[in-house]
């Protein structure tokens, strides 16, 4: 049965003021989540007795749970249910740090693990980036990072060997940000940051353990050191439900 500190009224009779029966049981679930009733993390009843207990038909509970989860309170876990979304962190796209370090900043604990590294033929997009020529071999990174043990989000990174060499002899399970600057010496002065949000592909969904085409935001940095040499080219593809962007601006000048 379903827990009874959702308080779920039922709603097969519909919504009294006359709106669609599936926001009428999203607003039930996201006010039990606004009041705390649903701690972080915690499991939702599943689909079935969302419909036992509220009286609604299997769409309308999905459609409730496809919007809940469009809004980034819930998210599913691939064959095991639905899941309160736990709070995102905020990103500050003025300011720099790695992702270790902001994590860890406001009390989370962040984990890096390494998919892939190899050494490919730079795209003509890439080289372009690079200012080098197409087929220029580059190193290509794929890491997955997670946060308090949930991964949130799955990253491609371009680095120029010619400026560190033999880094995939490093283990990049950690910050990428600190072998740079103390095994070769390279200082971020400047990042160029893109965000939009996207549609997970294929290959950032199956890295997170969701469908493709579940909503996320693609972040694309380029990292530049004192000379306009690019030292890191990042995209990186986020659950939407994870990340929050902050800007600070001083509007007193």
């Amino acid at each position: 049965m379903m827990r009874s500190d959702l308080e779920l009224i039922p709603i097969a009779r519909g919504d009294p003021a006359g709106g669609p029966q599936y926001l009428a049981l999203r607003d039930q679930i996201a006010a039990a989540i606004e009041m705390g009733k649903l701690a972080p993390g915690s499991k939702l009843p599943s689909e079935r007795q969302f419909q036992g207990d509220t009286g609604a038909a299997r769409g309308t509970v999905r459609e409730a749970l496809f919007q809940l989860e469009a809004e980034g309170l819930i998210y599913r876990r691939d064959r095991s249910g639905w899941y309160i979304s736990p709070p995102a962190v905020t990103y500050h796209p003025m300011r720099w740090s790695g992702f270790m370090s902001y994590v860890a900043e406001q009390g989370r604990i962040p984990a890096t693990e390494t998919l892939s590294k190899d050494l490919v033929p730079a795209s003509p997009a890439v080289a372009e980036i690079f200012g080098t020529a197409p087929g220029t071999p580059l190193y290509n990174l794929q890491r997955r990072r997670s946060i308090d043990g949930r991964a949130v989000l799955v990253e491609r990174i371009i680095v120029d060997p010619g400026i560190a060499p033999d880094l995939l002899s490093h283990s990049l399970d950690g910050s990428l940000t600190q072998i740079l600057s103390g095994e070769y010496g390279l200082k971020v002065v400047r990042n160029r940051v893109e965000m939009r949000p996207c549609a997970l592909v294929q290959f950032a969904a199956d890295a997170l353990g969701v469908k493709p085409g579940t909503p996320g935001l693609m972040v694309v940095r380029t990292s530049l050191a004192h000379d306009g040499r690019v030292v890191e080219y990042d995209q990186e593809y986020w659950r939407h439900d994870a990340i929050r962007v902050q800007i600070d601006l001083d509007v007193s000048a």
